[in-house]
C-alpha cells in the first residue's frame, strides 16, 4: 500500500512515501512559492521513480499546507464583503473591550480583514432564543445585493446577530446572493461556527470567506496535478484540530486548515514521545521560515476550541480570533531563513525570512541578506557538502561575507562572534515563545521533554532546553520531514459544535442533551458523506461548561453511548472532576451551565503505526572531526561528527558533537549526552542527567 504525504512550507516542501511495512522514503525540495504544485510534481516524480511506481499505484495522498495562514498574516486574501445586522456594522472593527496590554497607550490592534466600507447592514433582528423580533426586510436585502455586486467582491461572509440560535435569515441572504451572483462563494457564520459571542463568530466567518477563493483555487491546482500523475483516489488534507478532511470540505471551509502543517507536527511529536515513554512533550518544529511550538499533555495533543491568527508580540488576545478547534500552537518568525540585521546597535533576527526564493546567502540562489542558516554554517554546525542529503551544496565563503557585512562590521565583532550572536538571538526568540507555551500556560518545563524536528529544529533545541530547564530533547528519525510523517499517522476526522446554554439542574436537561446530540449527529453524517472516507466512525463527545455566573468555560469530556435519564447527572459529575483537576477545587452545590457542545467522529487510519524504517547498522560508522564553535570551550574546537545512519542502539555520545541526518543536523552541546533509542531516535540528556 503506497501512501504519499507532503507538507508545503515556506522554504521547503517535505515528502514521505510509505510502502506498507517497507522503509519509507524521505525527500525535501525547495518550495516554489509562485506555484507550489511545481515542487509537488517534482517530488512525486522523484519518489515514485525510486520505487518503480506511478500515480496510479498510490492508495492515498495526504497534505498539509500553510496557504490559509499566510494569506491572513500577509493580508493577501480575496476582496471580501461582510453582511451583518443593522446597527452592528462595527462589531468586527471594535472587537473586545479587554486590552491585551492594559497600560500600553499605543497598543496595536491587528487590522481587520475587511474595511468598514465593505461591511453592509441589513434590517432584521433575532433574539438569543432564536425568536424573530424583526423579519428580514427584502428591500434592504435587495439594496445590499446591488451594492455588493457593484463592489467587485470575490467572496461574501454573512454574520447576523444571534444567528446561531436561528439561521433562517442568514439562509435567505445566502439564497439571494446565490441567485444574483452564483459564482461568488458565500460563508454563513451560523453554519461555520454556530456559537455565541458575536465578535469571535464574525471574525471566523470573515476569515473563512477571505481565504476561500485562494484556497479553493490552490486545491483545484493540486488535484489537477495529481490527476495528471495518474492518481485516482481522493486527497486528504490535515485540519487544525489534527484530523484529515476532504478537498470538498477544505474548499468550502478553509478556515479548518489554517494550522494544517503545525498540527501534523504536534501529532507526530505525541506519537514519537509515547514510543520513548514520554507522556509530556513540547513539540518544536523549526523550518526555514517559522518555528512552531505545541504541547502534548499526558500523551494527548493539547487542543483548544478557538485560536488566534497573527498575534502581536505573542500576546494572548492580540490576534484575530478563529472559532474552530485547533491544536494548541504558537508560531513565530524564527526559522533557518530568518534574516539577521543590526538595529540600534543590537542583533535582530526575523520575523522576515529569505524563504525558498532567493533563500539564505549560502544557498547560492541570489539571496544577499544574512540568515540563521548562514550563521550556523559559519559556526561549523552544518556540513556544506551534506546539506539536505547532499542535494544542495552550501557556499561557506559567501555566508561569511554576508555575516561580516550585515552583522560583524556594524558591531565591531569577528565573523565568528557575529554568527554566534545571530544563533543566540534566534534561540532567545524561541526560548521566549517556549516559555509562553510552557510556563505561561501552566506547564512546568522541568516535566516536559522537547521533541525537536524540522530542518533546523535539532540544531537549536538542546541549548533552548537548557535555558528553560527541560531535561531532555528527543529528535525523531526522519526529523527533517516530521510534519509529513505526522500526516501518515493521522485519521480522517469530523468535528461539529453548537452553542446551546443549558442549566443542568433543569428536569428536562437530559432530554435536551439528547436532542442537541441528535442534531449534531445529523450534521456529522452529512460531513462524513462529503469526507468520502470508508470505515465505521468512533464517536466522542465533549463540551464547554461553567459554574453559573462565570464568564468563561472549561472543556469537559462527556460520556459516550446512549443518552439516558441520568445523562445530565453524569455530565455534572464530569464537570466537577474537570474543574477540580484544573483549579484544585470544585463546588458541588453550585449551579452548572453547559454552553458549547461538541461531537467528534473519527474514522480508522488507513494504516497502523508507521514504520519509520530505521534499522540499526551491523557495523558502526566511525566519526569524523570538524571545527565547530563551542562557546563553553572558548571558540572553535575539534568536534566529532557522526553519521546518524551509522549509530548503534544505546550508543552514547558526549557533547560537544554533531549528528548529521540526511534531512537535518543535531547539535549536542558540551555537557550533554545523546543516546540512540530502540526506534532510532536521538535522546539528548541535558547536562548528562539520567
Amino acid at each position: 500500500m503506497l501512501r504519499m504525504a507532503f507538507d508545503i512550507g515556506g522554504t521547503f516542501t517535505d515528502f514521505v512515501l510509505a510502502a506498507g511495512n517497507a522503509s519509507p522514503r524521505f525527500l525535501k525540495l525547495p518550495t516554489t512559492p509562485a506555484n507550489p504544485a511545481i515542487a509537488v510534481e517534482e517530488g512525486f516524480d522523484m519518489l515514485l521513480q525510486q520505487v518503480g511506481a506511478t500515480g496510479r499505484d498510490l492508495e492515498a495522498v495526504l497534505h498539509a499546507t500553510t496557504i490559509a495562514t499566510n494569506a491572513i498574516i500577509e493580508r493577501k486574501g480575496a476582496p471580501t464583503a461582510l453582511i451583518t445586522t443593522e446597527g452592528f456594522r462595527d462589531v468586527l472593527i471594535i472587537g473586545r473591550q479587554k486590552r491585551y496590554e492594559t497600560y500600553d497607550l499605543y497598543m496595536e490592534k491587528p487590522p481587520a480583514l475587511v474595511a468598514r466600507r465593505s461591511i453592509f447592514e441589513i434590517s432584521e433582528r433575532i433574539d438569543y432564543l432564536g425568536q424573530i423580533l424583526k423579519p428580514l426586510d427584502l428591500n434592504s436585502l435587495d439594496n445590499v445585493v446591488t451594492a455588493v455586486r457593484a463592489g467587485a467582491y470575490s467572496s461574501i461572509a454573512v454574520s447576523l446577530l444571534h444567528a446561531y440560535a436561528n439561521s433562517d435569515h442568514e439562509k435567505q441572504i445566502e439564497a439571494a446572493f446565490n441567485a444574483a451572483m452564483p459564482d461568488i462563494p458565500v460563508t454563513l457564520a451560523s453554519k461555520l461556527s454556530p456559537k455565541f459571542r458575536e465578535y469571535e463568530r464574525t471574525s471566523t466567518a470573515v476569515a473563512n470567506a477571505y481565504v476561500r477563493p485562494i484556497v479553493s483555487s490552490y486545491v483545484d491546482r493540486l488535484e489537477e496535478t495529481l490527476v495528471n500523475k495518474g492518481f485516482q483516489q481522493s486527497m486528504f488534507v490535515m485540519q487544525s484540530a489534527g484530523g484529515l478532511i476532504s478537498p470538498a470540505i477544505v474548499k468550502e471551509e478553509p478556515i479548518r486548515i489554517v494550522e494544517s502543517g503545525p498540527a501534523a507536527g504536534v501529532l507526530m511529536a505525541g506519537i514519537i514521545g509515547a514510543e520513548a515513554g514520554l507522556e509530556h512533550v513540547i513539540s518544536f518544529d523549526m523550518g526555514g521560515t517559522t518555528a512552531k511550538l505545541g504541547a502534548v499533555d499526558g500523551g494527548n495533543p493539547a487542543v483548544s476550541p478557538t485560536f488566534e491568527v497573527d498575534p502581536i508580540r505573542y500576546r494572548a488576545g492580540s490576534g484575530l480570533p478563529i472559532n474552530v478547534p485547533a491544536v494548541e500552537l504558537l508560531e513565530i518568525g524564527a526559522g533557518g531563513g530568518s534574516i539577521a540585521r543590526v538595529d540600534l546597535g543590537v542583533i535582530q533576527v526575523g520575523p522576515d525570512s529569505a524563504g525558498a526564493d532567493p533563500g539564505p546567502i549560502c544557498y547560492g540562489r541570489g539571496g544577499n541578506l544574512a540568515t540563521v542558516t548562514d550563521a550556523n554554517l559559519v559556526l561549523g554546525y552544518l556540513n556544506p557538502d551534506f546539506f539536505n542529503a547532499g542535494a544542495m551544496s552550501l557556499d561557506l565563503e559567501s555566508a561569511r561575507a554576508g555575516i561580516s557585512r550585515d552583522v560583524a562590521e556594524p558591531l565591531g565583532l569577528s565573523i565568528e562572534e557575529a554568527a554566534w550572536g545571530v544563533h543566540v538571538v534566534a534561540n532567545a526568540n524561541m526560548e521566549r515563545a517556549m516559555r509562553i507555551v510552557s510556563v505561561e500556560r501552566g506547564r512546568d518545563p522541568r516535566r516536559y521533554a522537547i521533541v525537536a524536528f524540522g530542518g533546523a529544529g535539532p540544531a537549536h533545541a538542546a541549548r533552548i532546553a537548557k535555558s528553560i530547564g527541560a531535561p531532555e530533547v528527543l529528535t525523531p528519525f526522519g526529523a527533517g520531514v516530521g510534519s509529513a510523517i505526522g500526516l501518515l499517522q493521522a485519521a480522517p476526522k469530523i468535528e461539529v459544535s453548537i452553542t446551546s446554554i443549558l442549566d443542568l439542574s433543569d428536569p428536562s436537561a437530559a432530554s435536551t442533551c439528547g436532542q442537541i446530540y441528535s442534531d449534531l449527529g445529523t450534521r456529522v453524517e452529512a460531513d462524513l458523506k462529503r469526507l468520502g472516507a470508508s470505515g465505521v466512525p468512533n464517536f466522542t463527545r465533549y463540551g464547554y461548561l461553567r459554574y453559573r455566573g462565570q464568564g468563561y468555560e472549561i472543556r469537559t469530556d462527556l460520556p459516550d453511548g446512549q443518552i439516558g435519564e441520568n445523562f445530565a447527572a453524569q455530565v455534572t459529575e464530569a464537570f466537577h472532576k474537570a474543574y477540580e483537576k484544573a483549579y484544585g477545587y470544585a463546588d458541588p452545590e453550585a449551579a452548572i451551565e453547559a454552553v458549547d457542545w461538541h461531537l467528534v467522529a473519527t474514522l480508522p487510519s488507513p494504516e497502523g503505526t508507521l514504520n519509520l524504517g530505521w534499522q540499526a547498522p551491523k557495523d558502526p560508522i566511525p566519526p569524523r572531526t570538524r571545527l565547530t564553535w563551542q562557546p563553553e570551550s572558548g571558540g572553535f574546537v575539534a568536534t566529532e561528527i557522526y553519521d546518524r545512519r551509522g549509530l548503534l542502539v544505546r550508543k552514547e555520545i558526549e557533547g560537544p558533537a554533531i549528528i548529521e541526518d540526511p534531512e537535518s543536523t543535531i547539535v549536542v552541546p558540551e555537557g550533554d549526552v545523546a543516546t540512540v533509542t530502540e526506534n532510532g531516535h536521538i535522546l539528548i540528556r541535558i547536562g548528562g542527567g539520567k
